[in-house]
């Protein structure tokens, strides 16, 4: 019996608890009742026997099947894939799990795990542009363009809460570090290189300390140079810069193209002073050994020794002569001796030619005049 059916107590009247009358609350055995049969006519209603309720309530087979069917959901709710470029963070109850999920098929169980998936070999770009304050106190305009890729996916998710965020304040610390530290024509020129080399390496020391789980791949500076406001006055200075350089340039081109040049000639010069010396010198010991030996000679016939001198000197000069004439003593008559064709007629339009026993009779009479000569000078001193 309902507790707020009428009955028993004294005077047979209602236990009405909100203090009587007839409008009391709704009978909970009816409720629980009305809500039985409802899932009755969804899952079947049971025998008249056995384990069925005198009620008509729930039946056993029905419970098992439900419990069969959300059991059967929640397994399949629980795989998932990775694929080869990605990895699987495992929250469990909100707390992360040290192991990363690698790729392939796996299965965590719903609502106790959560898997968060991390691209780890997408190449991540990040554009900067600012102005920077150089060190000899110019400002340039510099674009570049930052390359990552995560490395590692728990650090990517759990230590920062804005990873690209991360990269971009960091990007603007490394580059107005080392722009700050470096020379306008240097961050413009040819050293851009060399600044995105040191953008990249101290880029990637700030977020290896931030533990952003993130690896700098490559740092482009796209552009470099002033300021729009100026770029016309600055390219006016850069050109004259420019010419300087052209014109000191060719000085020095010229200079190293004459100065071998002049040391070329002045050694071509005191090598031949020194060849001339040298021949000079020898010719000089020469002339006196010999004048040393004919000296000797002489001293022993000193007739003879003259005589072959002079002999000697004549032949010399007349060999350079093309044609002679000796004046014969006690005539009229001249010698003439045809040297020119004496050489079998080496001079072009000369033909014929002495031969060599005509010459050696000529040579042989003129040294005998000579001698008679040397005699009759000596008998009249």
């Amino acid at each position: 019996m309902a507790w707020n059916e009428p009955g028993g107590g004294s005077g047979g009247k209602d236990k009405d608890p909100w203090g009587g009358g007839d409008q009391g609350p709704p009978d909970l055995d009816e409720a629980f009742k009305k809500l039985q049969s409802q899932l009755s006519g969804v899952f079947g209603r049971g025998g008249g026997g056995g384990g069925a309720s005198s009620g008509g309530g729930i039946s056993k087979g029905g419970l098992i099947g439900a419990l069969v069917v959300a059991i059967v959901v929640y397994i399949a709710f629980g795989f998932y894939q990775i694929d080869q470029r990605e990895h699987g963070v495992v929250f469990r109850f909100g707390a992360v799990q040290e192991n990363v999920v690698l790729p392939g098929l796996h299965w965590n169980p719903p609502i106790i795990d959560d898997v968060q998936i991390v691209d780890v070999n997408a190449v991540r770009n990040h554009d900067h542009r600012a102005l920077m304050l150089t060190e000899d106190e110019n400002i340039v305009d510099v674009a570049l363009t930052v390359q990552y890729i995560v490395s590692n996916a728990i650090d990517f998710l759990i230590n920062v809460k804005s990873p690209e965020s991360s990269v971009a304040q960091a990007t603007e610390s490394a580059l107005r570090h080392v722009v700050g530290s470096s020379s306008m024509d240097l961050v413009i020129t040819d050293g851009r290189a060399a600044l995105a080399a040191e953008v990249q390496e101290r880029l990637q020391s700030y977020l290896t300390n931030y533990g952003t789980g993130i690896t700098v791949s490559k740092v482009n500076i796209q552009e470099s140079g002033p300021p729009a406001q100026v770029a016309a006055s600055f390219n006016d200075v850069q050109q004259a810069q420019e010419d300087e350089a052209r014109v000191i340039n060719e000085a020095n081109a010229y200079a190293e193209s004459i100065l071998p040049q002049a040391r070329g000639e002045a050694q071509k010069q005191i090598e031949e002073a020194n060849a001339y010396r040298d021949r000079v010198v020898a010719r000089a010991e020469g002339e006196a050994e010999r004048f040393t030996k004919l000296l000797t000679e002489y001293r022993l016939a000193p007739e003879v020794t003259r005589d072959r001198l002079y002999i000697d000197a004549l032949e010399q000069v007349l060999s350079n002569s093309s044609k002679v004439m000796v004046d014969v003593e006690g005539g009229n008559n001249m010698l003439y001796l045809p040297l020119d064709r004496m050489g079998g007629g080496s001079q072009p339009g000369i033909g014929g030619g002495v031969s060599r026993d005509e010459v050696s009779n000529m040579i042989e009479s003129l040294r005998r005049d000579v001698e008679s000569r040397s005699s009759t000078g000596r008998t009249g001193r």
